[in-house]
């Protein structure tokens, strides 16, 4: 992909430019107000930031998935600055979060919500496409057609985000830094994009959501009186599987 090649549906004036690998080379609380505004490519949609939550590093943040250290799951965390941590969580949805401070660290920046300001019929296609269940007979059927997602709804919350860009598995470990000539850029990468940085007195932060420790850090960052901004929501225990992590909570891997 490269720089003239995406044209914004939504948004107003966007800049295109790419962010630098060094914006990403401070600790997660400073870059998570930064990348408000900021623009994440993957393929033919993008989303322009509006809610994002630090997570810190070993040790040191107890609701981190680096808390007690590397783990073949959280790996990409300790790798270089500004690469996309997927994980997968609930054995449902995949959330995504980018890399900060230097290779070895092990920190991110979750990212909550957006505003799809490009490729809009592909991120509804992904989010209404309908699955295939199976009936007593074992056969499988079609659920009957999903009412429309409102455009808000689109890239709302950390789960629909994910399906908005198509992030899945596979991307775990994707560099969202477009370095030298983007000529060669392949279309399924990702890149983050200047895009229209939220102003100072927009920003807002508070304690983030869903997570059962170190529930109080004010760590989650959002653009206040934006409309794509998830609903805070405190933890509630419940049951999960060994494989299923809740947004931000220390897996047991």
């Amino acid at each position: 992909m490269g720089r003239g090649e995406l044209s914004f549906e939504r948004g107003g004036a966007l800049s295109p430019a790419p962010l630098p690998r060094g914006f990403f080379d401070r600790p997660s609380h400073e870059v998570a107000p930064d990348l408000l505004g900021r623009v994440l490519v993957h393929g033919p949609v993008a989303v322009r930031l509006t809610e994002v939550e630090a997570y810190g590093g070993p040790g040191e943040d107890p609701a981190a998935h680096t808390y007690r250290g590397r783990t073949p799951r959280n790996a990409v965390m300790f790798g270089p600055p500004g690469h996309l941590y997927v994980y997968f969580t609930y054995g449902m949805h995949f959330c995504a979060n980018l890399v900060c401070l230097p290779e070895g660290s092990g920190s991110a920046v979750l990212l909550r919500a957006g505003e799809v300001v490009a490729g809009e019929a592909e991120a509804r296609a992904r989010r209404t496409a309908a699955k295939p269940v199976g009936n007593p007979a074992g056969n499988p059927v079609a659920r009957p057609a999903a009412r429309p997602v409102a455009f808000r709804d689109l890239a709302r919350g950390p789960a629909r985000l994910a399906v908005a860009l198509g992030l899945v598995r596979e991307h775990n470990g994707l560099d969202a830094i477009l370095e030298g000539s983007p000529a060669g850029r392949p279309h399924q990468s990702a890149v983050m994009l200047e895009g229209r940085p939220a102003g100072r007195d927009l920003i807002r932060s508070g304690p983030r959501t869903g997570i059962s420790t170190a529930k109080d850090t004010p760590w989650r960052f959002w653009i206040d009186g934006d409309e794509t901004v998830s609903p805070y929501r405190a933890h509630v225990p419940r049951r999960r599987s060994a494989a299923a992590t809740s947004v931000g909570e220390v897996p047991s891997s």
